[in-house]
């Protein structure tokens, strides 16, 4: 930092005008602080305080993932807004029950400029000690002894099912200290309870309870960088790629991936492929290629199992695309790349949201508060049970290893079943009967505008897709996922060409799958936009090109001009 030096300022030896803003005094010129060491004080004074400080600990167990860090950033803050101590657990349950310096005290300033970095700044490791009663006497006796009664925990279910065990333990605990003589009665007195919190930071996002764990969604996007990058060099050599990801026990990260990559196959524990499976999947890879496609993607969760609970490797995979297509196939494991690098916007976000309701929490908790995962649902900060999320969790696991795979689906979230659909629809090429509306709920019920309500709405139906207003990531993959499933009903889909414009100059065609095979990657708008509300002189024409290919309904992507257009024809429906 640049020395600002007082003459060059007109207000003397004040870096602002008096009286309107406080002066800044600019630290010395010194090494970078340490983590948990401050340049000054909390901004927060605490003065004429009768009460003692509530004191709280922080802890990072498990795998670690993005987003871990700005949950803590929020956490130190909020807690020390509320006028409360924070300790810092270096190295999980090991540093809670080594103790010493692996428990320090964060200050304001120690957690700045830490919400970008990836993984935990204050480590995670694996502790046998801790599972025995012994090292966590120990642990409490390092509690104890900087008073600290709240315990903030970050991890998976494996860690906040310990942290309860715990809680529970903890009386007994301080008995058995008490006896040996390491803590007074007194002490015994002031810590009398434990305050468990959890939070969820897993690339996984396998636990119930939220919508979303911390890393999930940066996990994502490493994986579709990584699908980006292949892509063009499976499509030059007309390779077939096996991608095999993360996850543990859970498909989120296979089959969300598989969705937005537009992935030919996609394999999950939760939903074993069928017997035969083997030609089903080469029959999807040929009729990509026949299609028009230049290469094939099929994505694989670590813990992909057949019918039998056999596992499926991408080796596997490979050996039998090779061997029934001669397909030149390679394998990608992308391994830890997806737990590394910088958070998503969103996950910073959501540790900054996290993280400090888990601080209100954890502070505001009584003595004998039962245990609470705070996480995500519908965009909102909830509170769940933490025992219960982690027995709904387990449950998951155990439907899988005992066969019940229906089971195991259902119980994930209604997010993730709907995922399952929605991919299993647009990754088809064959196609359904169309049928009548009631036989499938919302399909044909007010299709269009257009749509003629005494009209036979069984018959295939047609659709026209334009973009209006300035273009933005993902509109050409929501159009190519209306097509897909409108071809999965057997319905035909049109393209339209920049938008009402080219609708009124006849800028119509019908669009096939080997048109959108690559739209998931591109961005912008292929089939062009402009701003342009369609005026009186335009709707004759726009009439007169849906009648000419007999068009059903429209979908419309865009902004606010497109919302404008649709009123323009919404108020035109009298005259056409």
């Amino acid at each position: 930092m640049s020395k600002r030096l007082a003459e060059e300022t007109e207000y003397g030896d004040s870096l602002c005008p008096p009286g309107k803003m406080p002066r800044v005094m600019l630290p010395p010129r010194s090494p970078q602080p340490s983590f948990t060491s401050s340049r000054s004080t909390s901004p927060i004074t605490v003065e004429g305080k009768s009460t003692p400080q509530k004191c709280i600990a922080i802890l990072t167990s498990g795998g670690d993932s993005q987003g871990m860090n700005a949950a803590l950033r929020a956490m130190v803050r909020m807690a020390i807004y509320q006028h409360a101590r924070v300790y810092l657990i270096y190295e999980g349950y090991q540093g809670l029950v080594e103790g010493g310096d692996a428990i320090k005290e964060a200050l304001w300033y120690g957690v700045s400029n830490i919400m970008g970095k990836g993984g935990t700044v204050i480590g995670t490791a694996r502790c046998k000690e801790f599972r025995l009663q012994e090292g966590r006497r120990t642990a409490a006796y390092n509690l104890v002894k900087k008073g600290i009664t709240k315990l903030v925990v970050i991890g998976g279910d494996g860690s906040l099912t310990g942290a309860n065990l715990f809680r529970e333990e903890w009386p007994q605990l301080l008995q058995e200290l008490v006896t040996a003589g390491r803590i007074t009665e007194q002490e015994q007195k002031d810590c009398d309870h434990l305050n468990i919190v959890g939070m969820v930071g897993s690339i996984d996002n396998d636990m119930c309870g939220t919508d979303m764990t911390l890393g999930a969604d940066s996990a994502l996007h490493r994986i579709v960088e990584a699908v980006d990058a292949i892509s063009f060099t499976a499509s030059s050599h007309q390779r077939t790629f096996v991608l095999e990801v993360m996850g543990r026990h859970c498909g989120y990260l296979a089959l969300v991936s598989a969705l937005g990559c537009n992935a030919d196959w996609v394999l999950i524990p939760e939903s074993p492929p069928s017997d035969g499976w083997q030609e089903k999947m080469c029959t999807q890879l040929r009729r990509s290629r026949e299609e028009g496609g230049r290469m094939n993607l099929i994505i694989v969760a670590e813990g992909a199992v057949d019918r039998q609970g056999e596992s499926i490797t991408s080796q596997y995979v490979k050996s039998v695309i090779e061997d029934r297509l001669g397909y030149d196939t390679r394998i990608t494991v992308l391994g830890h790349v997806q737990r590394g690098g910088a958070p998503s916007a969103y996950d910073r976000l959501m540790g900054c949201r996290v993280g400090a309701a888990a601080a209100l929490a954890v502070l505001d908790a009584e003595k004998n508060a039962e245990p609470v995962l705070v996480g995500l649902q519908g965009n909102r900060v909830i509170h769940s049970p933490l025992m219960k999320c982690v027995r709904d969790t387990q449950a998951i696991s155990t439907a899988m290893r005992e066969g019940r795979f229906k089971d195991a689906l259902k119980l994930r979230s209604g997010s993730f079943v709907r995922h399952w659909t929605t991919y299993r629809r647009l990754s088809r090429f064959d196609k359904i009967p169309v049928v009548p509306h009631d036989k499938k709920r919302g399909l044909h019920c007010q299709i269009s505008s257009f749509q003629d309500p005494d009209a036979d709405i069984t018959r295939p139906l047609r659709f026209v897709v334009l973009h209006v207003g300035a273009p933005a990531a993902g509109v050409n993959s929501a159009t190519q996922a209306f097509f897909g499933l409108s071809n999965y009903h057997g319905h035909q889909v049109y393209a339209v060409l920049d938008g009402f414009i080219g609708l009124a100059n006849g800028s119509i065609s019908l669009l096939t799958r080997a048109d959108t095979l690559k739209w998931s990657i591109a961005g912008g708008s292929h089939l062009g936009t402009n701003r342009a509300v369609p005026g009186e002189k335009d709707l004759q024409k726009i009439a007169a090109q849906l009648t000419k290919h007999n068009i059903n309904g429209l979908l419309v992507i865009g902004g606010f001009e497109a919302f404008q257009s649709l009123c323009v024809l919404e108020e035109a429906r009298e005259n056409y």
